[in-house]
C-alpha cells in the first residue's frame, strides 16, 4: 500500500489536473463562434484527463484486491458489512442479471464531471476518455472535427457514441439515430457520413448496423447519390417528415460527391469503404465479438477490405466493465478495471457446488463465468457471458469474451454452444461451392409446436447465402453431418433417434435486416431464437 503523504500528494496532482481540465472544457464550451478552437481546447483537455486517469489505473492495477473492495462498499448501502467474505456469504449467487441496453444514455459532459471522475468512479465518462487517449495515439489524425461518422440505432434517444465526450468529432447528426425505424436511422446516417469525404473514423455500435447500412449501400446506390446531388432526403417508410425536414437542412447539394459515389459503386463494392473515404484510418465497432464476429469478418473480407478494426468497450448486462489498449490487434481483448464494478467469476466447466472467485484470484488460459454487481440493489447477478483470461496487465486480467450462455442449443441437454455451432455451419458451408454464409439463426423445435410434426425433437436453422439460390438434400444434409462430427454427444442421440435430422431453410436477401428491424433494440444478434413472432417473421422469409 502506498504510503500516506504519495497518496496525499498524488491526489493534490489529481486536483490540479481536474481543475485545469475543468476550465479549459469551460472555455471551450464559451466559444461558440469559433468552432476549430473550441475543438482543439476540448481535445487537448480530454486528452490531459485521459492521461491522469490512465496513470490512476496503472496504481490501481497493481492493489486489486483493495480496488475492488473499495468499489464494492461504494455499491452496498451504509451500515451493512461491506467487505467481499461477509458480502458472499450474506447475498447467495443471484439469477441472470436485468437486461441492459448495449450502451448508456449519457448526459453531456460538464467540468464538474471530469473533477468527480478524477476521484471518484464513471465508467462511462472514465471508459470514454481512455478511449480517446488510445485512438489518438495508434492514429494520430483519428480526433479530427467533424472526421467521425456514427451509424448506430436507438430508438426514442440518441446513441451515445464512443467519443461522446467530444461531440465535434461527428459529423452526423444525433436526432439521425433516435428515428423510430432502424432501415430509415442507417441509411440517414450513411447520407451524411457520404458527405464528408475526408472522414477519419467510421464508428458503428454494432458491427451488425455497419453490415446493415453498406448493404443498402449496395441496394440503393443511386437514390443515395441523387439524395448527395440535391442536398435532400427522399421521403421513407420510418422517417417522420418534421425529422427529415430538420435533416435535410443540415445537407448542402453536392454534385461533385455524387458523381464520386456513382463512379466507385460502379467499379463494384470489394474494398468500398477504403475507397468512398481514402482518409480513413480504422472502423471503430461496439460489439466485434460473439454474434458480432461473422459480420465483422465478412466487412473485413469485402467491403471494409485493408482497414483494421477497433473494438474499444467490455459491457455485460448494461454495465461497462472494460477497455481495449490494444487497438491494432486483431482480436479484441479488454482490460477489466477494477473500480468500474465488483466482478466475480465461476470456474468453467461448472461445478455442482459452484464457488466464485476474486478479480485477483484467476488464472491465464482459464474459462469462467461472470458474476457481476455492478449497481446498488442488483447483487451478485450471473451476467451469461463467459470470458477466457487471455493474459495480466499488472494484476488486472485481460480477457476475451467466449459465448453467451443464453445462446445454447440444447433438445436433449447436449449443450451445443454458438461459437462452436458456428464454425460447424462455417465448415458445412465450405463444402457447398460457390456459398458465402450472410447470416443464420436457430430454433429448437419446441417452439414451432404442432408445425413441427410428430417427430423427435431436432433443430431448425434459417440461413442467408450469397452465391447459392438454392439448396439440395445433400447440402443440407451436410450440416447434420459437420454437427455429428464436432459433437460427440449430438452423434449419439442422432444414432438412438432422440434427435431428429437438422431442418435447414434457406432466406432471401435482407431477412436479417428486417429481424434485426424486428427486435427493436440495439443488441447484438440473437442466435437462438426464443419467440413466436421472430420466428413467424423468419419462416416468412424462406425461399428453400
Amino acid at each position: 500500500m502506498l504510503p500516506a503523504a504519495a497518496v496525499a500528494a498524488a491526489l493534490a496532482v489529481a486536483v490540479a489536473v481536474a481543475v485545469a481540465v475543468a476550465v479549459a472544457v469551460a472555455v471551450a464550451v464559451a466559444l461558440p463562434a469559433a468552432p476549430a478552437l473550441r475543438h482543439r481546447l476540448a481535445r487537448s483537455a480530454l486528452r490531459r484527463a485521459a492521461g491522469w486517469y490512465r496513470r490512476r489505473l496503472e496504481l490501481r492495477g497493481s492493489e486489486v484486491r483493495l480496488s475492488q473492495e473499495r468499489r464494492l462498499r461504494r455499491l452496498l448501502p451504509a451500515g451493512t458489512a461491506r467487505d467481499s467474505e461477509a458480502f458472499r456469504e450474506r447475498h447467495p449467487l443471484g439469477q441472470s442479471c436485468p437486461d441492459g441496453m448495449a450502451g448508456e444514455q449519457v448526459p453531456p459532459l460538464r467540468p464538474w464531471a471530469l473533477l468527480r471522475s478524477c476521484w471518484g468512479t464513471d465508467p462511462p465518462l472514465q471508459g470514454s476518455l481512455l478511449y480517446l487517449d488510445t485512438l489518438h495515439t495508434t492514429f494520430p489524425q483519428a480526433l479530427a472535427p467533424r472526421g467521425t461518422a456514427l451509424l448506430s440505432w436507438a430508438p426514442g434517444r440518441p446513441p451515445a457514441p464512443a467519443g461522446w465526450p467530444l461531440p465535434t468529432l461527428y459529423c452526423t447528426p444525433a436526432e439521425a439515430g433516435a428515428l423510430p425505424s432502424r432501415a430509415a436511422a442507417l441509411r440517414v446516417q450513411l447520407l451524411f457520413a457520404l458527405q464528408e469525404r475526408a472522414l477519419r473514423v467510421l464508428e458503428a455500435g454494432l458491427a451488425a448496423e455497419l453490415h446493415d447500412a453498406l448493404a443498402a449501400l449496395r441496394i440503393g446506390w443511386p437514390r443515395l447519390a441523387q439524395d448527395l446531388a440535391l442536398g435532400r432526403l427522399s421521403p421513407q417508410s420510418g422517417l417522420p417528415e418534421g425529422a427529415r425536414g430538420r435533416l435535410q437542412a443540415l445537407l448542402a447539394p453536392n454534385a461533385a460527391r455524387a458523381a464520386e459515389l456513382r463512379a466507385e459503386c460502379a467499379r463494384g463494392f470489394e474494398g468500398i469503404v477504403q475507397r468512398l473515404w481514402p482518409q480513413l484510418e480504422v472502423v471503430v465497432v461496439g460489439t466485434a465479438h460473439g454474434a458480432e464476429q461473422l459480420y465483422c469478418d465478412a466487412l473485413r473480407q469485402a467491403d471494409c477490405k485493408g482497414l483494421p478494426f477497433y473494438c474499444p468497450f467490455y459491457r455485460a448486462a448494461g454495465a461497462l466493465l472494460g477497455v481495449n489498449l490494444w487497438p491494432e490487434e486483431p482480436a479484441p481483448r479488454f482490460l477489466l478495471c477494477p473500480d468500474w464494478a465488483f466482478c466475480e467469476f465461476l470456474p468453467c466447466p461448472a461445478e455442482d457446488e459452484p464457488q466464485t472467485v476474486l478479480l485477483g484470484e484467476l488464472w491465464e488460459g482459464r474459462e469462467y463465468g461472470l458474476v457481476l454487481t455492478a449497481r446498488p440493489g442488483e447483487y451478485r447477478c450471473r451476467a451469461g457471458e463467459v470470458l477466457r483470461v487471455a493474459g495480466f496487465h499488472k494484476q488486472c486480467p485481460v480477457v476475451e469474451p467466449v459465448r453467451r450462455e443464453s445462446q445454447v442449443l440444447s433438445v436433449r441437454g447436449e449443450s451445443i454452444p454458438e461459437e462452436r455451432f458456428c464454425r460447424s455451419l462455417c465448415r458445412a458451408v465450405g463444402m457447398w461451392p460457390g456459398a458465402r454464409l450472410i447470416d443464420y439463426i436457430c430454433v429448437e423445435s419446441a417452439l414451432l409446436g404442432a408445425s413441427s410434426g410428430a417427430c423427435a425433437p431436432h433443430y431448425e436453422v434459417f440461413v442467408e447465402l450469397r452465391g447459392l439460390r438454392d439448396l439440395s438434400e445433400g447440402q443440407r444434409y451436410k450440416l447434420d453431418q459437420c454437427l455429428q462430427e464436432d459433437f460427440p454427444i449430438y452423434k449419439s442421440f442422432r444414432f438412438k433417434g432422440s434427435i431428429g435430422p437438422l431442418r435447414l431453410h434457406l432466406v432471401g436477401a435482407g431477412a436479417f435486416a428486417q429481424l434485426r428491424e424486428a427486435l427493436g433494440s440495439p443488441l447484438p444478434m440473437p442466435r437462438v431464437l426464443r419467440e413466436e413472432r421472430l420466428l413467424q417473421l423468419i419462416q416468412s422469409t424462406v425461399i428453400s
